[in-house]
């Protein structure tokens, strides 16, 4: 993997703006849904179409609360530098580049694959603690701690 210099203050507020973006669109497709369920008329004919826009809601709703926790751990998620692997930390090994923060997945940033990991992930359990030139085994595959920022 080729070295380059990422800097933890923009990959964080990219993290933040992916996790508003999702909330903005959510937001909409809420709203839209909640309207949709007001303009079906109330007969029984449309019962059905009710009940699957009101399960769709709910749906929405649990994505809602799931995102808007989300913001509130990235405000726990501080940019301090460390030898060790902790809470904000970001961990390129030999395989992938890890930011030890929120569970958002995998993502592009300065036109290379990050994965935003949950410090309760197996992932994250298994590297906390560790320095540059530790190694670990996750689901068989071996990866080297390269750098830590």
């Amino acid at each position: 993997m080729q070295k380059t210099s990422y800097n933890k203050t923009d990959l964080r507020n990219f993290v933040n703006d992916s996790i508003n973006g999702k909330i903005k669109t959510l937001d909409f497709y809420l709203n839209f849904s909640l309207e949709a369920s007001r303009e079906i008329k109330k007969t029984s004919k449309y019962d059905s179409i009710r009940e699957e826009i009101q399960e769709e809601i709910y749906h929405l709703d649990k994505q809602m609360v799931s995102l808007k926790s989300m913001q509130t751990q990235m405000r726990k998620v501080l940019n301090s530098v460390s030898d060790t692997i902790k809470l904000g930390s970001l961990v390129i090994t030999n395989k992938a580049r890890f930011y030890i923060s929120v569970s958002l997945g995998e993502f592009f940033f300065q036109g290379d694959r990050f994965y935003a990991i949950s410090p309760e992930s197996p992932m994250a359990q298994i590297m906390l603690g560790k320095k540059v030139g530790d190694d670990f085994t996750l689901n068989n595959i071996h990866q080297e701690i390269v750098e830590i920022i």
